[in-house]
């Protein structure tokens, strides 16, 4: 028999889906775990944005549409592009994609040849490699830690650039350290940017989750315009994940490019999804960024009475702890898998994100979950 891609082969499964199905099939079977896993809001998708979906089938939009988009919808974005971040962009520079997860996979295929490098800044999220290595791009990556409060430093930028670089890979609000870029730093990285003559990826999927900072984007800053591509979608703000609705802002010559892309690979993205992310421009959302935020808040308050290190986040839903003490010969795994099956809760180890000896857990879950949660951690690593 033929064989499979080696392309494909080298990538590994993510551990992070393993924890989380099998924590759900425990909680199946009538165990109770507390699951800190989850990746997106736990708020139901907003009535007036289902109803606007119920009304395109009525009417029967359920044909195809612009491979990138109804115009309406990349006009909504637009619009939203100029008013939230003070960008102007045309909608043919906007693309839409079946979440950012295509919209970043679009993004690569436009700008990388085979061996070309992009330097990722971690801890990051475990799509991010993955797919620069399928487009036969190489992942270079540039480590933060929790003593530097997961921002960047120049130095360790400008030491991983070499000849082959393209691209700079960002995200802030961040996943999975919840750490929100202050100007200072997003000037740091425009400016390399600029020097070195590179593009910069920018992930802004949590943007609307931004608690002490205010979000900014790098592609606003002086020069960096025609040099950025932004990733961004409706699941995160509008508790829209199952619907795949997200979008890619960029140059025009490279929309052009990510244009074809997608022409050949899935066309338009549902055209049911379209009419409802068209309506979510009209809903307020921001009961759930207080609740979010009150839960932040809570998670924090929970963590300082115990003796676990972590770092307190800025934005998103997640908290990353330290748990390297309790590893001794253990993996980040192991311990992840001796809490759900011990403690009865479920984490996600950071070996993935490239923080080893860490632990995500996510706050996208009630306040009483939150606390037995912690709780039972507390009990398990501590005796206490």
């Amino acid at each position: 028999m033929p064989g499979f891609s080696s392309t494909v082969r080298s990538i590994k499964t993510s551990t992070t889906l393993k924890i989380d199905s099998l924590a759900k099939a425990m909680q199946k079977s009538g165990e109770d775990i507390v699951l800190f896993t989850a990746g997106e809001p736990d708020f139901p998708t907003p009535n007036e944005i289902k109803e606007a979906a119920k009304k395109a089938i009525d009417t029967g939009f359920t044909k195809y549409t612009n491979s990138n988009g109804i115009v309406e919808l990349r006009e909504g974005i637009s619009h939203k592009l100029k008013k939230d971040n003070g960008l102007d962009l045309s909608p043919d520079q906007i693309v839409v994609s079946n979440g950012g997860k295509q919209a970043l996979f679009n993004i690569f295929g436009a700008i990388l040849d085979p061996g070309d490098e992009v330097i990722i800044i971690a801890p990051a999220w475990v799509t991010y490699a993955p797919q620069v290595e399928m487009w036969k791009g190489k992942p270079v990556i540039v480590n933060t830690s929790s003593e530097e409060g997961y921002v960047p430093k120049k130095e360790k930028i400008e030491k991983a650039i070499s000849s082959k670089t393209k691209a700079i890979l960002m995200n802030s609000p961040n996943n999975p350290t919840g750490v929100v870029y202050s100007r200072e730093i997003l000037e740091m990285i425009a400016n390399i940017a600029k020097t070195h003559d590179l593009y910069i990826v920018t992930d802004e999927i949590y943007e609307k989750l931004s608690y002490d900072l205010p979000h900014l984007s790098i592609a606003s800053f002086d020069g960096m315009k025609d040099r950025t591509m932004i990733v961004n979608g409706f699941s995160k703000s509008h508790a829209m994940t199952g619907w795949r609705v997200g979008y890619s802002a960029t140059p025009l010559e490279i929309a052009k490019e990510i244009s074809k892309i997608q022409s050949h690979t899935t066309s338009n993205i549902n055209s049911i999804a379209q009419m409802a992310a068209l309506k979510a421009f009209e809903v307020d959302t921001s009961y759930m960024i207080s609740e979010f935020r009150s839960r932040r808040d809570l998670v924090v308050n929970l963590l300082k009475k115990t003796e676990f290190k972590f770092f307190a986040p800025q934005g998103a839903f997640y908290v990353m702890m330290d748990v390297r003490e309790f590893l001794k010969d253990k993996t980040t795994e192991d311990l992840c898998l001796d809490m759900i099956k011990n403690a009865g809760v479920a984490t996600i180890p950071g070996d993935d994100f490239y923080a080893r000896g860490f632990v995500r857990i996510s706050f996208a879950t009630s306040s009483d979950e939150i606390k037995k949660g912690i709780g039972r951690m507390n009990s398990y690593l501590f005796g206490c």
